[in-house]
């Protein structure tokens, strides 16, 4: 059906500022391919974006389709989802006041066929403006916002598709509001604001940053590369620059390229995280998470971490990544080496470029070991169906998520880690996980191919000279508790508990201070809280008949007693008083940490040296 409802505003809009000029064939061949999608009468597309009511986060788009030969019934989609970023995240529930006209300035009929396509009654017209707005107030790396500061967005969350016709090429005219510059890692057409792509995977993979941004270039092995920042902090924007060019001057050290013709970082001062492209990411920081080293190092960490992907995922792709369907969930079982070892490198390229020393190394693996530890998920899910089920758990965790779930993040980073040191002992310290990621960034990137999971342990066994097929069936494929210090032996460290377990009292929930009580969050299987029947959810308002005010008003009374002994919570459930008797159980081990091993042998200090450049001590 046509909306009637805001027709006269935006047909003006479709009528102003839409010449939009002739798309380049610049960076026309495609890092995946050729595209998918049937490719007859491919017609010519232009997309013009503006912004002229900021406040109102309304991103405005039309998108014009030109074809001598356009279907009776022309359709056109919406992504539901954008790589890198694995849940299905219905995009067009943001779409609004979509119209379509012909090319003499006549509306046509149109429908809605499914959640995430319009069809077109075209009527034989040869130029279809279809107008439409999406609301973008969600500032993440996956999503869009417009607002008083800046417009950020993401192609798939904002630009439809033809169907059929993904690899066709396209432009894209940005409209900026007031002063705003436009930064983005497509090709310019000339014009500073118009920029060309040669398919939608392309488009697809490079986010828009509008705004007054601050502005960093600097050149790393004679290619460009530059910062926009939008917003204000306690950065320094040189500093960063230049740490940045030592994680890519380290990249390069691995794979012997930088394969790109220029480089953005597009840095928002609000929120968190970072998601990678092609020739670009999106990342996000607190505006004020720079000034302390700890903060500054997490900072960087993301940096090389997005940085990496570019080698691995945006171009060394798991199977099947590529060529996308952005219409259904594309499963892996490869998330724990896509992100895992991604991950891990973060910490390979930071110590390489001095930016961390090898006992923030060695404590970064230990803490993410005792993380995992705490997670009764660990004997349920496997590396392997952590990543399949990204769809429907990473991004969707519940109060049951560390009974049933781990990160292929950051259990991936540990596997990935003492995987490497396999390898490196078993060829005696003259292959390494580098050399994994070498020799498929080669046979199979260079050669137009996606990688599995086959691929993956084949080439790790190459390079360890030996079979690791023990090692995946039990710690990828497989669900068995890591022997860390026998893993890390041939390295000459080996995993401490610093905190055995005692008979200190312990309740086992994760809580939180909550209003008028204590909030339980979640519950691990197997201790006291989980055996006395808490629920997630529940407010303890008080302990023995005693007010518990706060969690620390809580654990202190705790702390009072002694494994074994009994106490009885008073807790709202569902706005119902119920009193739960609780027999308080142990403290389990804690404190992991990683040391060296009594006596390390020559080769183990030559393999540590090797690995973290420093001396074993």
């Amino acid at each position: 059906m046509v909306r009637k409802s805001h027709f006269s505003k935006l047909l003006f809009l479709l009528m102003i500022g839409l010449v939009v000029g002739s798309y380049s064939t610049a960076f026309a061949k495609s890092e995946y391919g050729k595209g998918n999608g049937n490719q007859s009468a491919v017609p010519k597309i232009e997309y013009t974006v503006s912004m002229t009511r900021p406040w109102t986060h309304m991103l405005e788009v039309e998108m014009k389709l030109t074809s001598d030969s356009m279907p009776e019934k022309a359709e056109v989609k919406m992504a539901v989802w954008t790589p890198g970023s694995y849940l299905i995240r219905e995009y067009a529930k943001h779409v609004m006041d979509f119209v379509v006209l012909d090319g003499s300035g006549n509306s046509l009929e149109w429908r809605k066929t499914s959640k995430n396509t319009w069809q077109i009654d075209t009527n034989g017209a040869k130029e279809l403006k279809i107008g439409y707005q999406v609301y973008a107030n969600e500032l993440t790396v996956r999503t869009n916002e417009l607002n008083y500061e800046h417009a950020f967005f993401t192609p798939a969350a904002l630009f439809m598709y033809p169907k059929g016709h993904l690899a066709a090429p396209s432009t894209v005219r940005v409209l900026p509001y007031g002063n705003w510059k436009v930064a983005t890692g497509l090709k310019s057409t000339g014009d500073p604001n118009t920029f060309s792509s040669p398919n939608f995977d392309i488009l697809f993979d490079s986010p828009f940053e509008v705004s007054d941004f601050k502005e960093k270039k600097f050149t790393v092995r004679g290619k460009p590369h530059r910062y926009v920042v939008t917003g204000e902090g306690n950065y320094d924007l040189d500093r960063i620059a230049e740490d940045t060019a030592k994680i890519i001057e380290q990249s390069y050290q691995i794979f012997g390229e930088l394969p790109y013709d220029d480089y953005l970082f597009i840095l928002n001062l609000r929120g968190g995280g970072g998601l990678e492209h092609l020739n670009s990411t999106a990342l996000q920081w607190n505006r004020f998470g720079f000034a302390s080293p700890n903060n500054y190092r997490r900072f960087l960490g993301l940096v090389a971490h997005e940085f990496f992907h570019l080698y691995n995922v945006k171009r060394l792709r798991p199977d099947p990544l590529g060529p996308f369907d952005y219409e259904n969930e594309n499963y892996t079982k490869l998330l724990w080496v896509a992100e895992g070892a991604t991950s891990y490198y973060e910490w390979v390229l930071m110590r390489r470029a001095n930016l961390v020393d090898a006992k923030g190394v060695l404590r970064n693996y230990a803490n993410i070991a005792e993380s995992l530890q705490r997670r009764p998920g660990r004997f349920q899910t496997s590396l392997e169906e952590a990543s399949f089920d990204a769809w429907i758990k990473a991004y969707r965790t519940d109060e049951n998520a560390v009974n049933n779930q781990i990160s292929y993040y950051s259990k991936g980073e540990l596997v990935n880690f003492l995987l490497d040191i396999q390898i490196q002992a078993g060829s005696n310290g003259s292959k390494s996980l580098d050399d994994v990621f070498r020799y498929l960034y080669a046979e199979n990137y260079k050669k137009g191919k996606t990688f599995t999971s086959e691929d993956y342990q084949k080439a790790c066994e190459m390079m360890a000279g030996k079979s690791l097929d023990g090692f995946f069936k039990k710690y990828v494929s497989g669900r068995e508790e890591l022997a860390y210090s026998e893993l890390l032996e041939p390295m000459g460290l080996r995993m401490l508990q610093l905190r055995p377990e005692n008979d200190a009292p312990r309740l086992g929930a994760n809580l939180a201070s909550g209003t008028g009580g204590v909030k339980v969050n979640s519950i691990p299987v197997d201790t006291a809280a989980y055996e006395a029947g808490l629920n997630a959810d529940d407010l303890i308002i008080a302990v023995d008949g005693y007010r518990a005010t706060s969690q620390n008003a809580l654990n202190r009374y705790i702390g009072m007693k002694k494994a074994g002994d009994k106490i009885e919570l008073t807790v709202f459930r569902h706005n119902r008083l119920r009193k739960i008797p609780v027999l308080l159980g142990k403290t389990p081990a804690s404190g992991y940490s990683i040391m060296p091993v009594t006596n390390p042998t020559d080769a183990q200090r030559s393999l540590f040296k090797s690995y973290l450049l420093e001396d074993l001590d």
